[in-house]
């Protein structure tokens, strides 16, 4: 602790222990135990409390108070069970006889204040806090701590129920870390002492008549087997499995225990544990008996979570993928009669009829298949997937299901009519199975389909019933549909259909695009950009656009009222000029598309549009522009870049000024690379080529860059500061290696000189004019090429990079910061300067 923070301390534990005294916020409070968390972490020693007796004495003032606000003394027990962290400390609080008057029967617990959620959860965080010793862990035990901590599990609060949870793991974890004798083998074991008592519980309560018992002790195991217990104790996992397993299987078979939610999350994390790493064994068999006893809803996470393990047996991890599996095998079953093709499964693990039974019901149908699918979308995308998918019956599944739910399937069975109905314009479900259906475009296995899936995106893309939401995710998995069929394009045959699809597409695409509905319109350029990303250099992919109308609407949206649109389209005409406009033989004849109008289009856009998304798009495709070379020879991307950044350097969009220097970096690294003798390597002395150097120095202030990075390096948001510095110290590191970096006192002398050292006083200021600086006779020429290399020579750029790198906040939530706003809001301290956080 700081000398001056010790001064204010008195005070401000003086004013937290004043019943007259209003009551601090919060935050304050918390800030206050944050701050003692790190004193106490980083100090073990009894000194904070001897040489701070104020700490004691606001423990016993609170202590004293007939009525003390339950956030005075929630702040209190918390800070006790910090102080106590240590055992110097903890010993030196219980010689003052604190401890057991706040945890102790005699404390908080027994009295009005209890009613509170907040003081019982603050003398549960205090009781953890403190548990790092075993005097600690042993005073709890004694003073009846355990049932109030046993008690609290059912609390009311759910906030206050889970910290009791926790408290309960670390002293389990805790107890035999520090209890157990270094010889003893645990396979003869008996649990040391507070261990005992926890694990006690736990069995009783699992064989207690009460629901509520034994929903909590399944909730505590579930935590235990997850935290470091299951995995750094095995040995002891494996014998408290011993002792509950039987009791555990009994509620699989006892259909009516509601606790069975509960059993798939514990079943999970227990198998997490390295204690059953074998194949064998009586726990894989009780895996096996959940997937064949709990509910499908139920079964399903415990069957993903199998599936990820790698350590699960394969006739587990296969009677995983059977239960995920049976939903989409009931699908395809009941969506012919006679059935004319095979299910996806020889066999299930449990009844069909239950299957049938959920999808068969409105109110669980979609709940089931969402649920399928968002596991299903998980497991296709692992790279290492230990059981094989039977990708083609999963992809035809998927194509029925969403035939049923926009009505193109009527099946004749029963089944199936009921499983239709329940669907119809069913979002959440399609919005699923698209999602897994674009995840399936990366396995080879089902082209086959091909045809016959785009038949059923095209149905999506073209009907009115579509939603814009589902839209967007038919637009998705259609691009990565294209991107497969593509790949497949070797015969005539096959691009013959591959140019018919793209057609269809695009008509459909040309319709969308006119849509009343803005979200539409922005969902159709989105996915416009994606294939002109994935498909731009197919032949014949060019040919269908070019041949279409795409283009020119897409070119007319660069005008839509919404702004997100406007975004969009410039998005789209920033991916599409590359072979519309940039080619060296544009294919599209007329000015419609020529590189002047559409540069002309987006700089007005970006000089002009009220709204930042649109300016964002035009700065951002101008850098991507640039980086591909699409901009032209050095002299016509000169004055590209000059015309560019001095639109963007007023912008009130910090993140268009951010983007002006990102392509800035682009043109700095580009001329760089264009003009020197080795591209990427830095000069190894100013001297040596004076050309290059001064040639690069000519480009760049002809083209203003560094007034502009110069005075980013000001900019009231941080983020563009911290890149302008980045740049001009990259451009530092180019023009100067370390050892010849100009002395600043040696050149204030010459006018130049004088100019660079008003801007280094300038820049420590941190602001700058709107017009560059002037200081009475003395400014600096921004495009002059020998004051520019003096200033990144002289300006000290690495200190402004550490200043402009600090949080924000690193004064003003300092700790002697926090104690005078303690003390200025409670008006003790006449100058009531409060920082506002």
């Amino acid at each position: 602790m700081t000398r001056e923070c010790a001064v204010l301390l008195p005070g401000v534990c003086a004013a937290l222990a004043d019943p007259r005294q209003p009551g601090l916020d919060d935050t304050c409070l918390e800030k206050l135990l944050d701050w003692f968390r790190s004193l106490t972490w980083f100090d073990p020693t009894v000194e904070l409390v001897q040489d701070n007796p104020c700490l004691t004495e606001l423990l016993s003032s609170v202590l004293a108070l007939p009525d003390p606000s339950p956030g005075l003394l929630s702040f209190t027990l918390q800070l006790a069970g910090i102080l106590a962290s240590s055992e110097s400390r903890f010993q030196h609080l219980q010689q003052e006889k604190l401890l057991g008057r706040l945890f102790g029967a005699e404390g908080p617990r027994g009295g009005a204040a209890w009613e509170d959620a907040a003081v019982r959860s603050a003398w549960l965080k205090g009781a953890h806090s403190m548990l790092h010793h075993l005097p600690a862990l042993h005073c709890l035990c004694s003073s009846g701590g355990m049932d109030v901590i046993f008690a609290l599990q059912g609390d009311p609060s759910l906030f206050v129920a889970s910290a009791a949870s926790q408290l309960l793991v670390h002293m389990l974890t805790f107890s035999l870390e520090s209890e157990t004798p270094k010889a003893l083998s645990t396979k003869d074991c008996n649990w040391p002492g507070c261990a005992q008592m926890i694990v006690k519980h736990i069995k009783e309560s699992l064989q207690s008549s009460s629901a509520s018992h034994i929903e909590q002790s399944l909730k505590l195991l579930s935590s235990l087997f997850g935290s470091c217990f299951g995995s750094c104790y095995a040995a002891w996992t494996e014998v408290l499995w011993l002792d509950i397993a039987k009791q555990i299987e009994s509620f699989l078979l006892e259909e009516t225990v509601q606790a069975q939610p509960l059993l798939a999350n514990l079943l999970l994390n227990v198998a997490r544990s390295p204690a059953f790493c074998g194949t064998e064994g009586s726990f894989w068999a009780l895996v096996t008996s959940a997937l064949e006893h709990l509910t499908p809803v139920q079964a399903g996470p415990l069957a993903v979570g199998l599936l990820k393990l790698c350590k699960c047996p394969q006739d587990v991890r296969i009677q995983a993928l059977t239960v995920l599996l049976q939903p989409m095998d009931c699908i395809l079953r009941a969506a012919s009669q006679p059935l004319e093709c095979a299910g996806l499964l020889d066999e299930s693990v449990s009844d069909p009829a239950t299957v049938e039974s959920l999808l068969s019901s409105k109110t669980s149908c979609a709940g089931l298949l969402c649920q399928t699918l968002t596991h299903l979308e998980k497991l296709l995308s692992l790279k290492h997937l230990r059981v094989d998918l039977p990708c083609v019956s999963l992809l035809h599944s998927l194509m029925t299901i969403l035939q049923f739910c926009n009505g193109f399937l009527s099946p004749p069975s029963p089944l199936g009519s009921t499983i239709s109905r329940n669907l119809i314009n069913c979002f959440r479900v399609q919005k699923s199975a698209l999602d897994v259906l674009a995840a399936l475009s990366e396995k080879k296995d089902c082209d086959t389909l091909i045809g016959s899936l785009f038949d059923v995106l095209l149905a999506y893309l073209q009907s009115p019933n579509t939603s814009p939401t589902v839209l967007k995710k038919t637009f998705q998995a259609t691009s990565k549909w294209l991107v497969r069929l593509q790949e497949l394009s070797s015969s005539n045959s096959q691009r013959q259909q591959t140019e018919k699809i793209l057609e269809d597409v695009l008509v459909v695409l040309q319709k969308r695009l006119c849509s009343p509905c803005w979200e539409v319109r922005d969902s159709s350029l989105e996915f416009l950009t994606s294939m002109v990303k994935c498909l731009r250099d197919q032949k014949e992919f060019r040919q269908c656009l070019l041949s279409s109308e795409v283009l020119r609407l897409t070119e007319n949206l660069l005008e839509d009222p919404e702004s997100y649109v406007r975004a969009s389209a410039v998005t789209a005409v920033g991916h599409l000029a590359p072979f519309t406009c940039f080619a060296p033989e544009p294919p599209v004849s007329g000015n419609q598309y020529s590189k002047e109008s559409i540069v002309a289009k987006l700089q007005e856009i970006l000089s002009t549009d009220s709204e930042g998304f649109p300016r964002r798009a035009v700065i951002s495709i101008f850098t991507k522009w640039l980086r591909e070379g699409c901009t032209g020879q050095l002299e016509d991307t000169e004055q590209f870049v000059s015309r560019v950044i001095q639109t963007v350097e007023h912008d009130l969009d910090w993140e268009v000024r951010l983007g002006g220097l990102e392509l800035v970096e682009a043109f700095c690294s580009q001329t760089i690379c264009q003009l020197s003798q080795c591209p990427y390597a830095p000069v190894s002395s100013a001297v040596t080529s004076p050309t290059p150097q001064n040639e690069l120095l000519q480009v760049f202030c002809r083209a203003k860059l560094f007034g502009f990075l110069f005075g980013s390096l000001c900019d009231c948001d941080k983020p563009v500061g911290q890149r302008a510095c980045d740049v001009l110290v990259g451009l530092r590191g180019h023009f100067y290696p370390m050892s010849t970096l100009e002395n600043p006192q040696e050149i204030e002398d010459s006018p130049a000189g004088r100019g660079i050292a008003w801007l280094q006083r300038t820049l420590r200021q941190g602001s700058l004019a709107q017009n560059f600086p002037v200081d009475g006779d003395v400014g600096v020429d921004f495009q002059d090429p020998e004051s520019m290399m003096l200033a990144l020579g002289a300006i000290d750029l690495l200190e402004l990079h550490d200043e402009l790198n600090k949080s924000s906040d690193h004064v003003e939530e300092s700790p002697q910061s926090l104690l005078q706003d303690i003390l200025a809001a409670v008006g003790t301290i006449e100058d009531n300067e409060v920082d506002c956080y």
